[in-house]
């Protein structure tokens, strides 16, 4: 069941990252589609500051210069290029390292969460539905491990609580 509530509150953060101010961390290629193959839209400069639109898997869909395309998701850092914000300590939540004497920080999970946010969540059930069309059944995951040749694993559930 703690699956679900996590799955639901990323489902959630997708919908309320669209249309944040977010920023280059890095220059990057503005792409015509979501993959690192397709035509580039425009070139952005590290700090450039974009309006998130919508998410894909790793790509998010921005608008800058008058343009919109797809960027690695690890290209943006949401928030304004200008303004330090202050920890509210959810950070420290996500945070699995810490590296260098700069202090600089490496982060993974969703970004984008306030204590709002968490305090009041917006569940996205049509979301949802969009990802059970994604589900297979046992026959074609098993055909789809063979074809990759992966070796089948006993994973013992957790202990209810």
């Amino acid at each position: 069941m703690k699956w679900l509530l996590v799955f639901l509150l990323g489902c959630w953060t997708v919908a309320a990252q669209a249309g944040e101010p977010a920023y280059t961390v890095r220059a990057t290629e503005l792409k015509a589609r979501p993959f690192s193959d397709a035509a580039t839209v425009d070139n952005l400069a590290e700090r450039s500051q974009v309006a998130v639109v919508a998410r894909q898997g790793s790509w998010t869909q921005v608008k800058a210069n008058g343009k919109t395309g797809w960027v690695k998701m690890l290209s943006l850092r949401f928030g304004d290029a200008q303004q330090k914000s202050g920890d509210s300590g959810l950070g420290a939540l996500f945070n699995v390292a810490i590296t260098g004497s700069s202090g600089s920080t490496v982060a993974t999970g969703v970004r984008g969460l306030s204590e709002e946010n968490l305090k009041n969540p917006h569940p996205a059930p049509q979301e949802l539905q969009q990802l059970k069309r994604y589900a297979v059944g046992k026959q074609e995951a098993q055909r789809f491990a063979r074809a990759g040749k992966l070796q089948p694993q006993q994973v013992a559930y957790l202990p209810a609580k």
